[in-house]
């Protein structure tokens, strides 16, 4: 069976493989402030793909989701098939053994094709990011008003479900769950609400037994047959704010588990955040992995070498 290349993001690339199946590929390719770097960050992709897998399994009894597998055994493409010029241009220098062909596995899941919503399902669980800033500006968050005297990475009373739109270009803008119900309708805003809640509940829950706070997160929700699903990415570094639990104090901004070592090292360069980007510097590409790698070891309790796509 033979792959089309459908789409490519700023990480991730889809592969349409016929019979409603989707082979989506996370590369190491590495953003910041929008503008993709030309060094990727080792196992940043394999991360992406475990992570989601392993949540997915978590999950089950919370919505369907569109994986089938991320077992290349599985797959109904081989992927030494897939072009060489995807396997070379498109994932980028570095993902891959060099001088050969490019080793996908670990990196790869087959999901099955879904309708997307045209809303990021995001969730909050502590006041952060973009929801801090309006909160200092209004008050309110997502324009729901919020008690005074708040702090930054205070832990909300409980999570909210606060959207926002999927920009085509530029930034995605928050919006109330109103605003959300007029561009999906009633009944798809509040299932999507019920199972991006619950999702965030159990995955939140189960990282704080391991040591990590999830402030917030991202889903992408479409319907597969019918039915509303979780789509994309699954509580993930990239779609979710990790903090170590022992470092959570209102009123700072904790540290990360993601790619923050290259948004600050971006920053003190005087970098003005256009294409081109300045060369990453080995030792910010390495503590970055160290991040994504630490995220995944830590909550799974499994090693990243134990994942699809290992070096023998």
């Amino acid at each position: 069976m033979s792959a089309t290349h459908l789409y490519s993001g700023k990480v991730r690339d889809v592969f349409d493989v016929g019979d409603g199946l989707l082979l989506m590929v996370a590369s190491d390719r590495i953003s910041a402030f929008d503008v993709v770097f030309s060094e990727p960050v080792p196992d940043k992709g394999r991360v992406l793909t475990a992570m989601t897998a392993h949540f997915t399994a978590l999950l089950a009894g919370v919505a369907p989701t569109h994986l089938v597998t991320a077992d290349p055994a599985q797959f109904p493409v081989r992927l030494d098939d897939l072009p060489e010029t995807f396997t070379r241009g498109v994932l980028g220098s570095g993902t891959g053994t060099a001088g050969g062909p490019y080793d996908l596995a670990g990196r790869s899941m087959l999901v099955r094709r879904a309708e997307m919503l045209p809303i990021e399902c995001i969730v909050r669980g502590y006041l952060s990011g973009s929801a801090w800033k309006e909160y200092l500006a209004t008050g309110t968050m997502h324009g729901t008003e919020l008690p005074v005297g708040l702090l930054e990475s205070a832990r909300l009373a409980e999570p909210a479900f606060t959207p926002s739109t999927k920009a085509l270009e530029g930034h995605d803008v928050n919006i109330s769950y109103l605003e959300a119900a007029n561009l999906v309708g009633s009944d798809a805003a509040e299932r999507a609400r019920e199972i991006t809640l619950g999702a965030y509940r159990l995955g939140a829950a189960a990282a704080l037994e391991r040591g990590i706070v999830i402030a917030d997160t991202k889903f992408e929700l479409g319907y597969i047959d019918g039915e509303l699903a979780i789509c994309d990415e699954i509580l993930t570094p990239d779609s979710s704010r990790f903090w170590p639990a022992d470092e959570v104090a209102p009123g700072s901004s904790p540290p990360s588990f993601d790619k923050q070592p290259v948004r600050d090292w971006a920053e003190s360069t005087g970098w003005d955040k256009a294409p081109p980007p300045p060369r990453l510097p080995a030792e910010v590409i390495a503590a970055t992995r160290a991040r994504y790698v630490a995220a995944y070891e830590q909550i799974t309790g499994t090693s990243i070498d134990d994942w699809y796509g290992s070096s023998p």
